[in-house]
């Protein structure tokens, strides 16, 4: 999401974060108000009202129209449609985590779980113990089946072998492995799967 639509958003949630904000925008969708009139419905002084029509106006959700002496505001629904489409689809709203480190909790199970460093693959790493919690464990899981090449077919003394050098109890890895499909199992013979 870019730095301005992501500013377009915050402002947008600010406005709205305001319970008397949110009932004049309910009321300006189904009909043009004034000040006044707005103040009576929400039993609000007419400079509240105003202070918030003019955080609504910095947004352009509501448009003002004179009419005599009084002024008349109704919801700009093309605008309120227009952020709707521009900013709160799924890829937007997905895009906000753009500068945040996803991967950030799994670096922390490997990191809490292993001895040595898993990033450095000239370093020893032996895993701990299994963690018992299922997020965590499949996160270990998905570390050990990177250490298979994609396309390379093992046989299980192979499989032992590599998965006897994080953990001695390489059975049950290997046996989660399968149950967690990160690798698949056929007549004797291993491979990761996609």
């Amino acid at each position: 999401m870019e730095k301005e639509q992501f500013q377009t958003l915050l402002r947008f949630f600010k406005a709205l974060a305001d319970e008397s904000r949110l009932k004049i925008v309910g009321i300006l969708a189904n009909q043009e108000c004034s000040v006044e009139e707005l103040a009576v419905l929400l039993q609000l002084k007419e400079p509240t009202v105003s202070h918030h029509l003019a955080k609504l106006k910095e947004l352009n959700l509501v448009t003002m129209r004179p009419e005599g002496n009084s002024r008349l505001y109704q919801l700009d629904s093309n605008v309120l449609q227009s952020i709707s489409k521009q900013i709160f689809t799924p890829e937007q709203i997905a895009s906000l985590i753009n500068d945040v480190d996803t991967e950030a909790w799994e670096n922390k199970v490997l990191k809490n779980y292993f001895d040595g460093d898993v990033f450095d693959n000239s370093c020893v790493q032996h895993l701990k113990e299994i963690p018992a919690s299922r997020k965590k464990r499949l996160v270990i899981l998905k570390w050990l089946a990177n250490r298979f090449e994609i396309g390379i077919q093992y046989p299980e003394r192979a499989v032992n072998e590599i998965l006897k050098r994080y953990y001695p109890d390489y059975a049950t890895l290997r046996r989660e492995l399968i149950d967690y499909q990160l690798m698949q199992r056929e007549n004797g013979v291993y491979w990761r799967s996609d």
